[in-house]
């Protein structure tokens, strides 16, 4: 009994490495993986006799020889060893060496045969004629496309669909631009102003006082588009978008130049040619002689009805004021317009109660702009 006890603890002891050994070798395999995970994303190659301890390990269903294994099975191939020794000697498959020999001899390489995978539905010939539709109707909706792709080619097309083929057809869907509505007599009319002050220097342009109007409203209440929120929100009170009928608002005439900036004024309602006289005599002319002091410049403003009424007119020119003629609907051509950008962008960020409020803003950020600004949007 004891000497069986003793022979049983013996064979156990001889166990416990065979145990080890497996374990060792196990773990052995997995740093292998982990190391050949990390080449990949690394871009490293593997030399074959990685790649033959490598293959030991079952590979995924569907993964590729790596190229030099594939070149060592086509030499041994050619040397005449059979596939059933190359499949042995390279751990792989019968089957794959089968393959890979048999491809060797149809086509001479070793590649890989590209996938080839479900075929679309649009052919070349269909993404051109719907570059084309898509293009002529620049305006039109997906939904509006999607319907007449169904039509036109008869096939059984979703949204989602049209929607990968245009970006196919190299297009893609952008919120448009907003600009002033030109006809030809004004695109005309502007193509000359511009031709006949082509050669404005840039010390030109820095004689101009410019001037314009802007609409500034009270944002309170009018909350962004997008909000953040669960499914479940979406009749929560604040998740709204609120809107209001008529926001309050103030009227705001400014100039400046490349010199600094001029006055501000701010009133209530509507602005025809009488009040206009009143803001050009009392902001206007106390400003020009502050930037310019005494030296000649030329007044800018735009064809507005109570800019362009005959009493306006007739007062510019008996105080010997210079105006600068203007095209119809071209804002973009007036620096000052940036400028009510500038302050515009800032104000949403305060998001102001009340018009006292609004007013007191406005002012501060007219003051906060500085000249250099003011010259590189002049001679810009």
């Amino acid at each position: 009994m004891r000497a069986t006890h003793s022979k049983k603890v013996g064979t156990g002891s001889n166990k416990r490495p065979e145990k080890l050994n497996v374990h060792i070798r196990n773990s052995w395999r997995t740093n292998l993986q982990l190391i050949r995970s990390i080449g990949n994303m690394i871009g490293y190659k593997k030399s074959l006799s990685e790649w033959q301890c490598l293959s030991e390990v079952k590979m995924g269903r569907g993964s590729p020889i790596p190229p030099m294994l594939r070149r060592k099975i086509v030499e041994q191939y050619q040397k005449g060893v059979s596939q059933r020794k190359i499949a042995k000697s390279l751990k792989l498959s019968s089957s794959t060496v089968h393959n890979i020999i048999q491809r060797f001899r149809e086509s001479g390489t070793i590649s890989v045969r590209k996938g080839q995978g479900r075929k679309t539905i649009l052919d070349a010939r269909d993404l051109r004629a719907l570059r084309r539709h898509c293009i002529t109707y620049r305006n039109a909706t997906v939904m509006e496309i999607t319907t007449w792709a169904q039509e036109y080619f008869q096939k059984t097309l979703s949204v989602n669909t049209i929607h990968r083929a245009i970006r196919r057809c190299r297009l893609k869907l952008y919120r448009s631009k907003k600009k002033p509505y030109l006809n030809m007599i004004q695109k005309r009319r502007r193509f000359l102003w511009a031709k006949a002050h082509l050669k404005w220097t840039v010390a030109k342009w820095k004689t101009v006082l410019w001037s314009d109007e802007s609409k500034f409203e009270v944002l309170f209440g009018k909350l962004g588009r997008h909000v953040i929120r669960t499914k479940e929100d979406k009749d929560n009170p604040s998740c709204y978008q609120r809107s209001v009928q008529k926001p309050a608002s103030l009227m705001v005439w400014g100039c400046m130049s490349a010199c600094g900036m001029g006055s501000l004024h701010i009133w209530k309602g509507t602005i025809n040619a009488e009040r206009y006289i009143q803001v050009l005599e009392q902001h206007m002319l106390p400003s020009r002689r502050r930037l310019f002091q005494g030296r000649p410049c030329i007044f800018q403003h735009d064809n507005a009805r109570p800019h362009t009424a005959s009493i306006t007119t007739s007062w510019l020119r008996r105080r010997r004021s210079r105006v600068l003629k203007w095209p119809a609907c071209s804002p973009d051509l007036s620096p000052i317009e940036n400028i009510w950008c500038i302050i515009k962008r800032k104000m949403r960020q305060r998001r102001h109660k009340t018009v006292e409020q609004l007013e007191a803003c406005i002012r501060q950020e007219w003051d906060n702009i500085h000249i250099p600004k003011l010259e590189h949007l002049v001679s810009s």
